[in-house]
């Protein structure tokens, strides 16, 4: 039994995502719907069993299997803009399909379950990021620059209206295209960012347009970690490991930062006296 509710997490977010599987596959008349969300759902399950089984890497298996499919098979084989762009595009279409779903499960509806999970586990530009040196930020989070996340989804946008308004030709090559010039352009700055201010996430916290999408439910959030603040010794240890700098050690949902959360768990696998779940 203790076991089984040790992996009930996992199931539960396996479950989820078959649900919407097998939903958009009848809904939609589409088989490529049950096997995108069985595929993305059984490696991010897989990949929370492997953590709660000790595995090191566990959340680099989900990031690598989930972002490289999304960013190889659907963004250039398929050539599906999964940008914010291509979200944009396919509203402008009137079309529920592709980017329009994937936000819709990923980044607008989905973090009231997983809150930022898809940082932590299925982006393909911080897949990148995380492997430079810094994993631990060198200071403080500098507050006033996450406006500019704000003024990057508005720019997105705008860039797609004005196509759509000029009429423009060739669409679906021209989102193609920016596709990959904006996943060369985040893959630039993210690396030039976490040089810069000596944090891998640099780009999540400043620039990342997609967080805007993500932040207002991650607030209600069924999965977060939590802390038992009756056994927190404040030590400290826990924010220190935070590669988003949430006040880890406040249980309140309002705690600082506390929407930014991707759930990594180091600050869990860091406590020493077990005070975070």
């Amino acid at each position: 039994m203790k076991n089984f509710k040790k992996y009930l997490p996992a199931l539960i977010l396996f479950l989820a995502f078959e649900t919407v599987a097998v939903s958009l596959w009848l809904a939609l008349d589409n088989l490529f719907y049950l096997f995108n969300f069985s595929y993305i759902g059984t490696c991010i399950a897989v990949g929370l069993a492997m953590y709660v089984s000790g595995k090191k890497y566990a959340r680099r298996f989900v990031q690598f299997a989930v972002g490289s499919y999304m960013l190889v098979y659907l963004g250039i084989i398929s050539r599906e803009n999964m940008q914010i762009e291509g979200f944009w595009y396919y509203l402008y279409m009137g079309v529920f399909e592709a980017a329009t779903i994937h936000y819709a499960v990923a980044k607008i509806f989905g973090p009231l379950l997983f809150g930022r999970g898809w940082c932590g586990y299925a982006c393909w530009t911080a897949m990148i990021l995380d492997l430079l040196p810094y994993k631990q930020p060198k200071a403080p989070r500098k507050k006033k620059l996450g406006a500019l996340r704000y003024v990057m989804f508005v720019l997105s946008f705008a860039l797609v209206t004005a196509l759509f308004l000029t009429h423009a030709a060739h669409l679906e090559t021209i989102m193609f295209w920016l596709f990959l010039g904006g996943n060369v352009l985040y893959y630039l700055l993210g690396i030039l960012l976490a040089f810069a201010f000596k944090d891998n996430r640099a780009f999540c916290k400043y620039l990342c347009p997609i967080t805007v999408f993500l932040k207002p439910m991650s607030y209600f959030s069924l999965f977060r970690v939590k802390c038992d603040e009756s056994k927190c010794v404040n030590c400290g240890k826990c924010q220190r490991v935070c590669p988003m700098n949430v006040e880890v050690n406040n249980n309140s949902r309002r705690r600082k930062y506390g929407t930014e959360c991707i759930l990594c768990f180091e600050c869990v696998k860091e406590c020493p006296v077990k005070a975070l779940h």
